[in-house]
């Protein structure tokens, strides 16, 4: 199993509120809800910290990309042809 590092594996009680015709559609299908919900808000926060980290580190990524684009692959003669 891979490490997930926003999991602390603790559980805590939070009420939500959804769509009830969700819930029973979630339900007749036998989906655990609470797994799900939290599935998806791993998954949005990773895409939200990863948007905030290429953010925060914009002019460093733009600064290596331009050096890229100026002197080529410093790598080039290790890669096969």
């Amino acid at each position: 199993m891979k490490h997930d590092p926003i999991a602390t594996g603790k559980r805590k009680s939070v009420n939500m509120s959804l769509d009830t015709g969700i819930v029973a559609a979630a339900r007749e299908a036998g989906l655990n809800l609470s797994q799900i919900s939290e599935q998806a808000i791993r998954h949005a926060t990773k895409v939200e910290q990863e948007r905030r980290w290429k953010e925060d580190n914009r002019e460093a990524i733009d600064g290596w990309n331009r050096w890229y684009d100026e002197n080529g692959d410093p790598l080039a003669h290790l890669r096969p042809l």
